[in-house]
């Protein structure tokens, strides 16, 4: 099959490449159904082609739906895909390389969006701003994310999967039995390493306008926290009862948020300092009640 530039253009259709594959014909599309302009490519290593969205049919005057004979074999082609010449189903092959290309920029254009998000504010940034920050065009930025809300979405959801792995290093019953100091090193400095690195993940936790879903997976996270802190204190003083520990947890949590906006609002010289009070200020606390020294290993 070989389409000219003038009759590819008035089909909405770019075609670089002959395709003949075998298949079956497959019933057009419902009247009315839209699908975006049809590009084959040929992999010049693996001669085979790669297709993405397609423009299967046309309506003609009288209404009804039909193929014609350029889209009905590329629609054969695209439902009836041939497997490659390993045997191997397409489903079944490596991911390409245009894939991790595609994971790199989506990666970008994240890593911009945390920036002016923590520069701006939520509700001042702009997909615009987000796009320059990227150093790509705001046509690209919209190849990947509709919307600065879908930005977020997916920013929230990047940082809360970070934050919850941080989360299981920290908190843990081999670190409840470190010496209080020893474990309060153990157990916050990688939640503070964590909002040190991520300044955006805070502004849009705090901001009225981010999506609501952000906020809703990072209360599942922070739902884990708790529940992890509760069984690290219950180890070190298990005469405690369950509303003494639920009311140690809720006071120790109060403590460390209000250090750590200190921290965070404070000048790069100043941080260390600030994390060295979050940590004292934890310590004078949960010394009476926990103790101070090393526990034995859990049973």
């Amino acid at each position: 099959m070989k389409t000219s530039a003038s009759s590819s253009d008035s089909l909405g259709l770019a075609v670089t490449n002959r395709v003949q594959r075998p298949g079956t014909a497959v019933p057009p599309p419902a009247l009315g159904h839209r699908i975006r302009p049809f590009v084959v490519r040929r992999n010049r290593m693996r001669h085979e082609p790669e297709y993405e969205s397609a423009l299967a049919f046309h309506q003609n005057a009288s209404g009804r739906s039909r193929l014609s004979t350029c889209h009905r074999r590329l629609w054969i082609a695209v439902s009836n895909p041939a497997p490659a010449a390993d045997g191997q189903p397409p489903a079944a092959r490596p991911p390409r390389r245009r894939q991790a290309r595609g994971e790199r920029r989506a990666q970008q254009l994240l890593d911009a969006a945390a920036a002016v998000f923590a520069r701006n504010g939520y509700a001042a940034a702009s997909t615009n701003a987000i796009a320059r920050e990227a150093g790509v065009s705001p046509g690209t930025l919209y190849q990947f994310f509709p919307n600065k809300e879908a930005l977020a979405v997916e920013l929230g959801r990047r940082y809360n999967h970070a934050l919850q792995e941080a989360n299981s290093e920290a908190f843990t019953p081999a670190n409840a039995t470190l010496p209080l100091d020893g474990m309060l090193d153990a157990a916050l400095d990688p939640v503070i390493d964590f909002c040190d690195a991520n300044p955006g993940f805070e502004v849009l936790l705090q901001s009225t306008d981010a999506p609501g879903l952000v906020a809703e997976e990072h209360e599942a996270v922070h739902t884990t926290i708790v529940a992890a802190v509760e069984g690290m204190l219950a180890l070190r003083a298990p005469d405690l009862s369950r509303a003494e520990i639920a009311r140690t947890t809720t006071m120790s949590f109060g403590i460390f948020k209000a250090g750590l906006q200190l921290f965070m609002a404070a000048g790069d010289a100043d941080r260390e300092a600030y994390r060295a009070e979050i940590k004292r200020a934890l310590f004078g606390y949960l010394a009476p009640v926990v103790g101070t020294d090393a526990m034995p290993p859990p049973g």
